[in-house]
């Protein structure tokens, strides 16, 4: 398994597995929000959430969950700067601002974020704690404390916010799974989570015996309910409003099965390029007849791995590079070295920069569904439209490869233990490219396949023997 940082990607294996998460994208104003009609403990409380940063550079400036009455009555959960922090303002006077000195910029990684205010404290340091992955934050750029016994806007009798700032601003856009807020309780990372053997830390189930029987303001967002993703599951009956957010925003992606997405990191040429919809989607526009691509957040270098793609035009590539020479900076692939790539015009089949013969190969434009078959084990790739496979292949052929792509021609550099990207490309003119590696894709999937281990949700049922890029295949396949 090969991912871009060192953080907490999701666990592999746990006793309490998350089955979803709930999408969240800034620029279709999708956000949560419910009316405290009553005040309750604005002293201590306790917030719990796992999230996915898929779109880093909006995560400058994003609320998590917020409270707001007016731009001078108002506090916040935000990832601001990419810093995680809880800033709050009271009258116009800022009452709180503590903030990590480290910032959050993994789209590979979900991170388990714990903010506990308690302001009764004597000493100002241990009114407000922050912790990511089980671990307390003590480097800290911003440290201004509340005033003991202070009362913030959270929990009052307002507005409240989960995605958004309260203003339509500050849009959070990424996942988010297993959300609590518990009231009047200053609760450890121990009640949410715990390290496993690889030092990993990993969600475990909340028994909810700290919330209190007064308490009328707690909830639990287990995103469970596709007809209600704003439903409370701690039994409280606090629902949400979805704002912008339906059933086709749910995915399986999440902290004990992390799916592979568009790395925004990865995004070469950068002007005019963009990734939203969780990491699925790949949008440019600007240049005339300029190539942009993306590469996913998970390379393989062994194992059978299944991916899909719609296009929005023919001027498109899909297809698979050696991570080494992965090369996007106005490029697409098949034409960098060690990359092979599938053009949606005329079927055509680039590798290495050339266009190579490739007998019965398929062309495809907008709405048509093209599957990658990557087989690391044997050096082939397969591509198919919308579940007739180019070329009379057979992903399941083995070493013989019938109708497959060799990954040494061209290639004489190419060794078994490389790494490789399954990812795409499209020209400017052609709008945008949605990938599906299974966790979540803004296309409507009307099949609902999924490989053989029961992960990923695609159009056409992946090749036996071939899986979802997903951390708990990886585990055992990659």
């Amino acid at each position: 398994m090969f991912l871009t940082e060192a953080a907490n990607r999701g666990s592999i294996s746990t006793g309490y597995d998350l089955d979803n998460s709930l999408k969240f994208e800034g620029s279709n104003t999708e956000y949560l929000s419910y009316a405290n009609t009553v005040g309750e403990n604005r002293q201590t409380w306790t917030y719990s959430t796992w999230v996915k940063i898929t779109e880093v550079e909006n995560a400058d400036d994003c609320r998590l969950f917020a409270a707001h009455l007016s731009s001078n009555d108002r506090c916040s959960i935000q990832l601001y700067q990419n810093q995680l922090g809880l800033f709050g303002k009271i009258s116009g006077t800022t009452v709180v601002n503590v903030k990590t000195s480290r910032k959050f910029r993994d789209p590979s990684a979900w991170y388990h974020l714990m903010i506990v205010l308690d302001t009764t404290q004597a000493t100002e340091a241990n009114r407000v704690k922050i912790y990511v992955n089980g671990v307390q934050e003590t480097a800290l750029a911003n440290t201004t404390y509340p005033p003991q016994n202070y009362s913030l806007a959270i929990n009052n009798a307002i507005n409240h916010y989960v995605g958004q700032k309260g203003d339509n601003t500050g849009y959070f856009d990424g996942y988010m799974a297993e959300t609590y807020f518990v009231d009047a309780s200053a609760l450890s990372p121990t009640d949410f989570g715990e390290f496993d053997d690889n030092g990993i830390w990993i969600p475990i189930e909340y028994d909810g015996a700290e919330y209190p029987s007064q308490d009328t303001n707690h909830w639990y967002l287990k995103f469970d309910d596709a007809s209600n993703l704003g439903k409370d599951s701690s039994g409280n009956g606090k629902n949400m409003t979805s704002n912008n957010i339906s059933s086709v925003d749910q995915a399986t992606d999440t902290p004990t099965n992390n799916f592979a997405t568009f790395n925004s990191l990865a995004l070469q040429g950068a002007s005019n390029i963009s990734i939203s919809n969780g990491g699925t989607t790949l949008n440019s526009q600007g240049d005339t007849n300029a190539w942009r691509s993306a590469a996913p957040t998970m390379a393989v270098q062994s194992g059978k791995w299944y991916v899909e793609f719609t296009a929005a035009g023919a001027t498109t590539f899909c297809g698979v590079s050696n991570i080494n020479d992965y090369d996007a900076d106005v490029n697409y692939y098949g034409n960098w070295n060690t990359s092979i790539g599938f053009y949606g015009t005329s079927g055509l089949l680039f590798i290495d920069g050339a266009t190579s013969s490739w007998s019965g190969g398929l062309d495809y434009g907008s709405g048509d569904v093209v599957g990658i078959a990557l087989d690391k084990d044997n050096g082939y790739v397969y591509m198919s439209k919308n579940g007739t496979w180019a070329s009379s292949g057979d992903p399941t052929s083995g070493s013989s490869g019938t109708g497959g792509v060799s990954l040494t021609t061209g290639n004489s550099d190419y060794l078994a233990s490389d790494y490789f990207y399954i990812g795409g490309s499209h020209n400017i003119n052609s709008g945008v490219l949605q990938a599906n590696y299974g966790g979540y894709t803004a296309d409507t999937i009307s099949s609902g396949a999924t490989d053989a281990n029961g992960y990923g949700t695609f159009e056409y049922a992946p090749p036996s023997g071939y899986y979802a890029l997903c951390s708990k295949n990886l585990a055992e396949y990659g």
